[in-house]
């Protein structure tokens, strides 16, 4: 098979890389196309994956208009080039319009409900559409399930094993106290009129009357919090999620990775998810605090009631456990869907 993947995101990355390099093993051909987001070419860069930028992330709908056509435009010539047979993304946007005037097929995965602008560029014209069995929506009938998360394509122990080094870079033993903040950039479609942390200076200031406090940020900090940012390779934050005594913050995708990890996570955003509100109700390692007028109390207030609990990281562990045993390798059933697709349409 000649496989085009599609990058928009540096979670992206994470997602499709055991998919990959699973895919090479088995001699097909894997063609990436990425936007220029963060830290997303330094990360395909650290793991030696080839590929070709579409262009730099877009803000605003203008942005997104000019990067559409941009994407479009050269997925297409992607495709004609090697005769692509599927493609694959998370929005998947750019494949879903090529996939409707080529021989290409597509799938987008997707766990964000509230992503209206990605989804409905993408859903129309996509031939499958894929989501965790929690995702509270119904795409009908070209919508396939299944029962994990999107971070179990690489957070999986199939995949994934903590490597507790990145701790003596940071200073840190596996006994110490430390709690990471993530804030977002609110640049991305989905975002816009959504709100997090707004007394970000203070929040740090009281956590660290509890541990030492390290910040991971889309966006640029205030001059304050800069001695806070974690100066780590970004291929080292999944080591040092699973390590954290407890995670804040107001990204998604990095509450939902320790919630795998068995390292409990408070999101502090007004937007909901599904898959959030599962590992809350189910596994109790997520709280979701969405509540625009009490989000910042209430985050606060449950970070400290975790942090005096002295067996903290031990009970996460034990969760993480029964999580696993729940839940499937994404990335095997991503590469079987594949298979099947392809298949289906020979």
């Amino acid at each position: 098979m000649q496989i085009l993947v599609d990058i928009g995101h540096p979670a992206h990355v994470h997602f499709f890389k055991n998919f990959i390099w699973e895919m090479q093993k088995r001699n097909h051909k894997v063609i990436i196309n990425t936007v220029d987001k963060e830290v997303s070419l330094d990360l395909l860069n650290k793991y030696n994956l080839k590929y070709e930028v579409y262009g730099k992330s877009a803000n605003g709908l203008f942005g997104y208009a000019k990067l559409l056509s941009k994407g479009d435009l050269k997925t297409y010539k992607t495709q004609k080039k090697y005769d692509i047979d599927i493609i694959v993304g998370i929005g998947n946007i750019f494949g879903a319009h090529v996939s409707k005037i080529t021989k290409a097929k597509s799938i987008s995965f997707t766990d964000t409900e509230h992503a209206k602008l990605i989804n409905y560029a993408s859903f129309p014209f996509v031939s499958c559409i894929c989501t965790p069995d929690c995702y509270t929506k119904n795409l009908g009938k070209k919508h396939v399930l299944y029962n994990g998360y999107h971070e179990l394509a690489y957070l999986h122990p199939d995949y994934f094993t903590p490597n507790p080094a990145v701790l003596k870079e940071l200073g840190l033993s596996e006994d110490d106290t430390f709690i990471i903040l993530r804030f977002v950039s609110w640049g991305a479609s989905h975002d816009i009129g959504q709100h997090g942390i707004q007394n970000k200076m203070e929040f740090v200031k009281e956590l660290e009357k509890y541990g030492r406090v390290l910040i991971t940020s889309e966006a640029k900090l205030d001059p304050e919090l800069e001695k806070y940012k974690m100066k780590i390779s970004p291929e080292k934050l999944h080591d040092l999620l699973y390590y954290a005594t407890l995670y804040i913050g107001e990204g998604a995708t990095t509450a939902s990775e320790c919630a795998i990890l068995g390292t409990h996570a408070i999101y502090v955003n007004t937007l909901r998810l599904g898959y959030m509100d599962e590992e809350e109700e189910k596994y109790d390692l997520v709280y979701n605090c969405t509540n625009p007028e009490s989000m910042e109390r209430e985050a606060f207030d449950k970070a400290i009631n975790l942090l005096k609990d002295p067996n903290l990281r031990q009970e996460g562990k034990t969760k993480r456990e029964k999580l696993l045993a729940d839940k499937i390798n994404v990335t095997k059933f991503m590469v079987d869907l594949v298979f099947d697709l392809v298949r289906q349409h020979n």
